[in-house]
């Protein structure tokens, strides 16, 4: 059992670290559309950078977990990815934007490398 856990926890951190990964490239050079759903929310382009330096942070945190025998650092990035995505639905509820988006996926994907890293 455990060692299903370990290849599912795995492969479910690659899939969240190449997603977050991709998201947090996107907010360096955001295309119109990311632009447009920011200003919706109203989130300032100027914080796009650091909202993708968090991003990529996350996703490092991961790879370093997988990568190097240190559970707990793959822990911290699983938790601040899920605190970070469930700030991104709170803008977006806030802002009265109810629709299902990327922010859910990734929250979805967080959460599952969360639980799946606390049970393996």
């Amino acid at each position: 059992m455990a060692l299903t856990m370990s290849i599912a926890y795995i492969g479910v951190s690659i899939l969240t670290i190449v997603a977050v990964g991709i998201s947090a490239v996107g907010f360096f050079r955001p295309p119109e559309a990311i632009l447009e759903s920011m200003a919706k929310v109203g989130v300032k382009e100027s914080w796009l950078p650091m909202l993708g330096i968090l991003k990529a942070a996350g996703a490092l945190g991961l790879l370093i977990g997988i990568g190097v025998p240190m559970p707990s650092v793959a822990t911290a990035a699983a938790v601040g990815l899920v605190v970070y995505f469930v700030g991104a639905v709170i803008v977006h509820l806030r802002a009265g934007d109810y629709s299902v988006s990327g922010q859910h996926v990734y929250l979805l994907l967080a959460v599952a490398t969360l639980v799946l890293n606390l049970v393996s």
